[in-house]
């Protein structure tokens, strides 16, 4: 049957331990994209979990201003959900136990899906879960220290370093075991980056292998049919959504109609996108505590999402990848043609770099076995990165 032929909602809302979230979608962490002002946003145009950008155990434990200000919520904003990294059991611990005792999360997601060079060459992100023993101390530590306050842990993750090293099943198994709320697979290995098309027959066989939580699918979903369709071919629990909705925050006005039966759907003319990327402007200045120029800078990086397909020319681009303040922010959309309609698929489909598969950057001889030896954990200790990761 087309699911979109039904009135009925698709699926029923995502449980995540305690939580209740009635539209089963979440926004994936993205560094330099998911801040609070972006949150902000997308819970304006629909219902979903949003999760802030990924910051490392050590920078919360040191207490970095940056890291703090990543995992600083609205008032407003329920659940209020970050994510974590780390390589160090102990520091992992000791930053989620921060963020409980502080009362700073109502649910904590851990990064074990990041294939980027700087996290994954310090064996984090998508290529821990290989190290079975490491992954399960982690993860243990996180629930351990979480469970204390009643927060849900949940896991991100990818379906291993590359083909011929998978770890998904596995990893997944071991984090029901250690009692995570839910599970999410990004249907990539970290050697694929973010290229080709993400494997949902992985997702279904995940869904297969882990019956006491909810499984989450996440990959190539760019408008709401993509989840509809990944829901129908996985049977999974709920989709999270990244790159699609960079520059479409009113995707999830789309992924909530579409999973409680709707067919209605936002098809934004220019003016209503200038008008968007005006109130981001305002939410990013907010955002960086009334530093104008901050938020501009900040906002650059999303005008070739939000204008993609558009007809706006390339001089005007340029202008807008310039801007400092937002008066000029608002004197430059004045002048785009904001008459012009929806341009259809072309405003949709892939954003962002996509890549090219490449071989993972590992640690020397993480590959040759899956246990950790004692100069590995050694190394380990001193490997985290103060700063977020992608």
């Amino acid at each position: 049957m087309d699911p979109m032929s039904s009135t009925t909602r698709l699926l029923p809302p995502l449980r995540i331990g305690p939580l209740e979230v009635d539209t089963p979608v979440v926004l994936a962490p993205m560094a330099g994209v998911t801040n609070a002002a972006f949150r902000r946003l997308c819970r304006e145009h629909g219902g979903g979990l949003y999760v802030a950008e990924m910051v490392t155990s050590r920078a919360l434990v040191e207490r970095t201003p940056e890291s703090l200000r990543i995992i600083a919520h609205d008032p407003d904003e329920t659940p209020r959900s970050v994510q974590v990294y780390g390589v160090d059991p102990a520091t992992i611990g000791a930053a989620v136990r921060m963020i409980a005792e502080e009362d700073r999360a109502d649910h904590i997601d851990m990064n074990f899906g990041c294939p980027v060079p700087k996290v994954t060459r310090k064996g984090g992100g998508a290529v821990l879960p290989w190290k079975r023993d490491l992954f399960k101390d982690i993860v243990r530590a996180a629930v351990r220290e979480a469970s204390k306050f009643d927060i849900p842990v949940t896991v991100k993750m990818r379906k291993g370093v590359d083909e011929d090293h998978l770890t998904y099943l596995d990893a997944a198994r071991t984090a029901e075991k250690e009692g995570v709320a839910a599970v999410a697979l990004h249907a990539r290995t970290a050697a694929d980056y973010y290229s080709g098309t993400a494997d949902w027959e992985a997702i279904a066989r995940l869904k297969d292998a882990i019956t006491t939580i909810p499984v989450l699918g996440n990959g190539d979903i760019w408008q709401a049919e993509d989840a509809l369709r990944m829901v129908e071919q996985t049977g999974c629990d709920g989709v999270v959504v990244g790159r699609g909705c960079m520059g479409r925050p009113w995707l999830f006005a789309d992924l909530q109609a579409a999973f409680e039966g709707r067919e209605e759907r936002v098809r934004p003319g220019l003016r209503i996108v200038a008008d968007a990327i005006y109130r981001h402007g305002e939410l990013m200045i907010r955002h960086f505590d009334d530093d104008e120029d901050k938020g501009m800078r900040e906002l650059r990086k999303h005008m070739s999402w939000y204008l993609k397909g558009y007809p706006v020319g390339g001089e005007t681009r340029r202008s807008l990848g310039l801007i400092s303040t937002l008066a000029e922010l608002r004197e430059i959309l004045d002048t785009l043609d904001l008459a012009a309609d929806y341009p259809g698929t072309e405003a949709e489909g892939p954003r962002g770099r996509q890549g090219s598969p490449r071989v993972p950057s590992c640690p020397d001889g993480w590959l040759d076995t899956q246990d950790i030896t004692p100069d590995l954990e050694a190394r380990l200790r001193e490997a985290e990165l103060s700063v977020s990761g992608g």
